[in-house]
């Protein structure tokens, strides 16, 4: 039987400024701004987007996969206002991300985050039975533009969310 190691890994509030390595962090603005460097910066042009909500259960604190889309930009965030955990790691040109590079992410209810192309994320993760997501990404990504690195199998490694 192969032996693995559970990882806890401390769950940090965002910010624009932690998560620039991996996106964007989007917050309110005056309805009649100009778009600008604040805006969501998307990157759909591949095929045709897809703006859908999804229901997503129990999905705990645990993760050992981690997946990343290299065609577009991957905008979420969570109906009714409700908090939500995401495990990152930089975009980068391997095969698989460094599984010491992980970390994640409590991303608050009152905005949405827009991955960059090519970061691989983990989650949403919760701790309600149940949670609602807004996602932007193209139709067709999770057929043609899914990458997954099963984290176990690769490293050894499982991580759990704390804090």
């Amino acid at each position: 039987m192969k032996t693995y190691l559970l990882r806890k890994i401390l769950a940090r509030q965002i910010t624009p400024e932690s998560f620039l390595p991996y996106g964007q962090v989007i917050v309110t603005s005056d309805d009649h701004a100009p778009f600008g460097a604040k805006d969501a910066q998307l990157q759909l042009q591949r095929g045709t987007p897809r703006f859908y909500l999804m229901r997503l259960y129990e999905r705990g604190r645990k993760f050992h996969g981690i997946t990343r889309h290299q065609f577009c930009t991957q905008c979420l965030g969570s109906l009714d206002g409700k908090d939500w955990l995401l495990g990152v790691a930089p975009p980068n040109q391997a095969p698989i991300p460094a599984w010491e590079d992980i970390v994640v992410f409590r991303i608050s209810g009152n905005c949405f985050i827009k991955l960059e192309v090519g970061t691989w994320h983990a989650g949403p993760y919760f701790d309600t039975a149940c949670l609602d997501f807004y996602n932007l990404e193209l139709s067709d990504t999770n057929l043609v533009d899914h990458d997954t690195c099963n984290l176990l199998e690769q490293y050894g490694v499982e991580f759990e969310i704390v804090g």
